[in-house]
């Protein structure tokens, strides 16, 4: 039976309308996205099917260009609209690290980090610029490395700091394991970026260790 021929509250998109996204399931969500199913499956079954392939809503929206077209009903115009939507919400995400806007909410930050850094299948470590009111200069990636690790240059730290004029620093990096407790090795390097740092007059702010959907604060825990 096809979708428009179901009942109306049981249809995802009008159940979303009537009562909100967060109402929906995955399969649901999807069936919205995917719009149209094949020949002997509606939306929602084309949903459910994809994502039991893949095993997981993010697996399945973290899966290759060629993994995801492997799946009957699934072409790179689906994949390509997939992609915008992905980068629509970081950049939604990213609003509030818009250039010139304080940064005030440390709970946005986290999310906005957690969602460039999570599914990076390699170590990147990036660096937010912030001026000494501490509204946003930039976000960069600096140095990117294997699955083993990232080798980071505090000369080269300094020098992009000093370019963007900055007066505060916030480090982010990623544990491509999933794991964001931070090893010896990080807090050996934060130090080491620190004192650099502090010898030009800019302070480090947070070290935020970005895994598997949590993000761990150097700062909470009174390491800076």
């Amino acid at each position: 039976m096809a979708i428009r021929d179901w009942p109306a509250g049981e249809r995802p998109r009008e159940k979303l309308l009537e009562k909100g996204a967060a109402s929906l399931s995955e399969a649901e969500l999807l069936a919205i996205f995917l719009r149209i199913g094949v020949k002997g499956k509606s939306a929602v079954d084309l949903a459910r099917q994809s994502l039991s392939h893949f095993g997981s809503l993010r697996a399945l929206l973290t899966a290759s260009q060629e993994d995801f077209c492997a799946i009957p009903g699934l072409g790179p115009a689906k994949y390509a609209q997939l992609q915008a939507t992905l980068e629509m919400g970081r950049r939604h995400l990213g609003e509030s690290l818009e250039r010139g806007k304080p940064l005030t909410d440390p709970a946005a930050t986290r999310k906005y980090l957690l969602a460039k850094l999570r599914d990076m299948p390699h170590e990147v470590f990036s660096c937010l610029y912030l001026d000494n009111r501490h509204r946003v200069i930039a976000f960069e990636e600096l140095f990117r490395g294997t699955i083993d690790g990232a080798t980071v240059h505090p000369r080269e730290v300094v020098r992009a700091a000093l370019k963007h004029n900055a007066a505060a620093l916030i480090f982010a990096h990623n544990h491509p394991s999933g794991v964001a407790e931070p090893s010896d090795a990080d807090r050996r390097l934060t130090r080491r970026l620190s004192d650099a740092l502090a010898l030009v007059d800019i302070r480090v702010l947070d070290h935020f260790v970005v895994g598997d959907g949590e993000v761990a604060s150097f700062a909470e825990r009174g390491w800076l």
